[in-house]
């Protein structure tokens, strides 16, 4: 799949920029998500179509968790993927496993509106 212009990956150095900086004009989405994680591979294309439908009202920050321990402790992150949506700087929701997009779509409606 092509790169998006709304999805981007992010480490421990660049969050608070990135994504908590961000959060600040527009929900950012993050995913937590990790190579050996079937769950998290399963997940990523539908998190890439709804964040493309949105053409950028949402951006969508990848965070390989193996590289970024330090994230995944600080969030207290159980399991993987787990989904976090930022606005303003605050956690407005979260969730884990992989789902499809309708329930991307349905879940992102009920915490953004």
């Amino acid at each position: 799949m092509q790169k998006s212009p709304y999805i981007f990956d992010v480490d421990v150095a660049g969050f608070e920029q990135l994504v908590l900086e961000a959060s600040e004009q527009q929900p950012v989405l993050v995913d937590f998500w990790a190579e050996w994680c079937s769950p998290c591979l399963a997940l990523a294309p539908a998190l890439e179509r709804v964040i493309n439908g949105h053409e950028g009202a949402i951006l969508l920050a990848k965070v390989e968790v193996d590289d970024n321990m330090k994230l995944a402790g600080h969030y207290r992150l159980r399991g993987f993927p787990t989904v976090i949506l930022f606005h303003r700087k605050q956690e407005l929701g979260r969730f884990s496993g992989a789902r499809a997009g309708h329930w991307i779509e349905e879940w992102l409606a009920e915490h953004l509106h």
